[in-house]
């Protein structure tokens, strides 16, 4: 039986059917590597594809540089408070935290100045430290509110049966005309508040070393006075005794000295006890941990030159106290938020790009976008708020000012009264309880003073003795307070800005 022949068509390279047919046994396979598909139909498709490659590489190609220019990183132009505020911060940074690190801590002796303790104390008091990097971050916070919103990438496709569209583009956001620039100046005006906080933790700081100081200081005049006194009353035993012994007195004046003698002893006691709290105190105020030695106390002592005119204290303390200068600059503050406020009511914008990729020819597409501020009830009540901050923040400095007046007045007192007492102890009372004592000692010898009256002579002496120091103390804490914490007295070589 004749097999039967299938004719192959072969096409030319121009792809026209070639009628020469070729025959080919049913049973031979075609070969797997053989395409069907008619070369011009071939070619088209790689043309297509190779103009889909082409395009869609535009489209990457365009994204890569967007992607490129957002890696290189953008900076902003920094505002003059901006400028200044950063060139503040490193210079009281370079004293005060260089590298970021404690410099190197003055070394503590019991021969060492006060003004040593003190700027030991200012660089190693954690709450110092704490002052000054909220003060140094509100100043990293007028960057982040000056500089503008990250743009966007976009990537779009439209599916349906095959991506007929691919969309490469960017958007960006950006804030109505002034807002940065307000938003800027908010962020200042509250670096400037962090600043004198940071300013009055310093002085308050060094007050707190002063303070304890001093208390030590004075603690160790009461021990030295009631050691003298406790002396005494051995010797006026001893007096007691022989008196005693040749039957001039009774034994009831023996027993009266030995209790006076064991009264004296209890309070001798209960001072070096309370050593213990003033020395961790002075410790606390000095930035040590508990786990820390203690540390030397400073033998010199230091009082504060300071002239008590009501009048210039005043004018002193209305210019430079810390306090008043950080309500001053809460007042700008509002006045800032305010500002801001009123830019609610201008627009923000938006702008973006998109690029088709597989479209012929390729299509660019820009689009932008308007914020619409319709809502006046709420742009109202901002600026409301704000104002109502401001006044606030007026009526909290009057305050403070007439509180300072109140303090002031206070002070002064408690100094002229202890020069008064003072003045009233060296010159007139000790000198004549000393006389006294002295007289009394005699006539109780020769019978003429019992020792009831001996004794009542000797707490005297002691009780005006005790008195000076006491009204030293005062003095002295009352003249710490007035330059430091209502004056606003920096420490000399104080990590503070310097004034120009």
């Amino acid at each position: 039986m004749q097999k039967q022949q299938i004719p192959i068509i072969k096409w030319n390279e121009d792809g026209d059917e070639n009628p020469k047919a070729e025959d080919r046994s049913p049973k031979e396979d075609r070969s797997p590597k053989e395409d069907r598909r008619p070369k011009a139909e071939t070619h088209d498709l790689r043309n297509a594809t190779s103009d889909f490659g082409d395009r869609l590489s535009f489209g990457i190609r365009i994204s890569v540089f967007g992607i490129l220019l957002l890696l290189a990183g953008c900076h902003g132009t920094p505002i003059a408070t901006e400028k200044s505020a950063r060139q503040n911060v490193a210079q009281v940074g370079a004293t005060y935290r260089p590298h970021e690190a404690k410099p190197p801590l003055p070394e503590l002796s019991t021969n060492a100045p006060l003004q040593t303790f003190l700027t030991y104390a200012l660089l190693n008091q954690p709450r110092v430290e704490a002052a000054f990097y909220d003060w140094a971050s509100a100043v990293e916070r007028i960057t982040v509110e000056r500089g503008r919103p990250d743009p966007q990438l976009k990537l779009t496709a439209n599916i349906q049966d095959a991506i007929n569209g691919l969309l490469f583009g960017f958007m960006t956001d950006l804030p109505g005309p002034g807002k940065l620039a307000a938003q800027a100046e908010v962020a200042a005006a509250e670096s400037r508040v962090k600043y004198y906080a940071y300013e009055f933790t310093l002085v308050q700081a060094a007050y707190d070393v002063k303070k304890a100081y001093y208390q030590l200081h004075f603690l160790a005049d009461k021990l030295r006075i009631n050691r003298e006194t406790l002396a005494l009353l051995n010797d006026l035993e001893k007096l007691a005794r022989s008196q005693n012994e040749v039957g001039k007195v009774t034994l009831q004046d023996v027993l009266r000295a030995q209790i006076e003698q064991d009264r004296m002893q209890n309070e001798i006691a209960n001072l070096e006890d309370s050593r213990l709290p003033l020395l961790a105190q002075f410790k606390a105020a000095l930035g040590l941990a508990g786990t820390q030695a203690n540390p030397p106390v400073p033998h010199q002592f230091e009082t504060i030159p300071l002239e008590l005119d009501a009048d210039k204290i005043l004018a002193l303390a209305l210019a430079r106290n810390s306090r008043l200068k950080g309500m001053e600059a809460e007042i700008r503050l509002a006045e800032a938020s305010i500002h801001l406020a009123r830019k609610g009511k201008v627009p923000d914008f938006s702008a973006g790009l998109e690029v088709d990729a597989l479209a012929s020819p390729t299509m660019i597409s820009p689009q932008t976008g308007i914020s619409l501020p319709i809502w006046r009830d709420k742009i109202t009540a901002k600026i409301a708020a704000a104002q109502a901050g401001q006044r606030a923040s007026a009526a909290r400095l009057s305050t403070e000012q007439i509180s300072l007046a109140v303090d002031i007045a206070e002070k002064l007192y408690l100094c002229r009264e202890s020069a008064r007492n003072l003045q009233l102890v060296q010159q007139h009372l000790i000198p004549k309880a000393k006389m006294a004592l002295d007289v009394g000692r005699s006539s109780y010898l020769v019978g003429k003073v019992d020792f009831f009256n001996l004794s009542d002579m000797q707490r005297q002496l002691l009780q005006f003795q005790l008195m000076e120091v006491d009204a030293r103390i005062q003095r002295e804490l009352a003249l710490a307070e007035l330059s430091l914490l209502v004056i606003g007295q920096i420490p000399e070589g104080a990590p503070v800005v310097e004034k120009k």
